[in-house]
């Protein structure tokens, strides 16, 4: 089988595609034969060397494909069971605790393969109105968005979420909230891409290259009050803007750095102030991800994917992702 590996330091030069032996599983094991999966903001860190592991580490965190064989203690699933899986595969439910946050394709060997040999607890079925490719996107950027808004944001109809850029995180925040009855407003530098964001559905948006102190803009249009729900995935050079934009005891969800991971000024007094909430989130637990699965079966959401790759190609995938060329999700196909 063909299967990517990273070797240290880091760096697209140093992603290559080998030759492999398909798996066998232990008895808690199932194989599974994977078809897609796609590509996080974690999982470029991971290749340029920004987060060490170990030399010839498999790569990518997400996935979903096909069980072609089973361990002999595996009673909860069989083959041709459609499945996706789960980032922190020993994180079952509950709070996180720092032994249960191993992660795939990090810490373990993840999903730049055609099979893979893995725990039976460590993955879910697929939502039943979606494809293997669109479930793949689902692991990391589906379940950050559904704990932000959901298992901590506590998302009411009604209430105003702000989302910022078009990666798959907020574009997943979009597509939920309004889902939930909620208004959103969306932030990009492209009015390209703005113009997309409207046609998902949002309510306002906001070019932050033209309008840099955007949280200015965010209260003009909410009547001076900002908004319930803050997705915080710039970091350091927005998050002094969420707090402006947030209303007086608003959520904001700390999600990504890709501003950079220190901010140089925060205010605290805003935030005590204005008596702000907020959370960090680092995807969630597997009992969340089923809760997740069975919401999206009764929606029509399906998970925006605007450019697709084959395995062999996965340093062409992350030049693309560095670009900043994709709204929403990259997939990435091994079939």
């Amino acid at each position: 089988m063909r299967q990517i590996q990273l070797k240290k330091p880091g760096g697209l030069v140093n992603i290559s595609v080998c030759d492999a032996e398909i798996p066998k599983p232990n008895n808690n094991e199932v194989i599974i034969k994977i078809a897609a999966s796609s590509l996080n903001y974690h999982d470029l860190l991971v290749a340029l060397g920004f987060i060490p592991t170990d030399d010839n580490r498999v790569p990518l965190s997400d996935a979903a494909g096909e069980i072609v064989e089973i361990g002999s203690d595996v009673v909860n699933w069989k083959k041709g069971d459609k499945v996706m899986s789960v980032c922190f595969p020993n994180w079952q439910s509950g709070p996180p605790k720092y032994e249960l946050l191993s992660f795939i394709g990090d810490h373990e060997d993840g999903y730049a393969t055609e099979y893979i040999a893995i725990q039976d607890t460590a993955i879910t079925r697929i939502p039943t109105n979606m494809s293997l490719e669109e479930s793949a996107t689902l692991p990391c950027a589906g379940l950050t968005a559904w704990r932000a808004l959901v298992d901590d944001g506590k998302l009411q109809a009604g209430e105003t979420v702000l989302v910022q850029g078009t990666g798959g995180v907020s574009i997943f925040a979009l597509q939920l909230a309004k889902s939930m009855g909620a208004k959103v407003i969306a932030t990009s530098s492209s009015e390209e891409k703005l113009e997309k964001l409207r046609l998902l559905g949002a309510d306002e948006v906001i070019n932050y290259k033209e309008t840099p102190e955007w949280g200015k803009e965010v209260l003009a249009k909410t009547n001076n009050e900002g908004v319930d729900h803050v997705i915080e995935v710039g970091g350091g050079g927005t998050f002094g803007e969420s707090v402006r934009a947030a209303k007086l005891g608003g959520h904001i969800a700390l999600i990504g750095v890709l501003s950079g991971p220190n901010a140089s000024e925060i205010v605290l007094p805003r935030i005590f102030l204005k008596q702000i909430r907020m959370s960090g989130i680092s995807m969630a637990n597997k009992e969340s991800q089923i809760a997740m699965i069975e919401y999206l079966e009764k929606t029509d959401i399906k998970p925006v994917i605007s450019d697709t790759f084959d395995l062999a190609d996965l340093a062409k995938a992350f030049q693309h992702q560095i670009d900043n060329k994709h709204f929403g999700k990259i997939s990435i196909t091994m079939e």
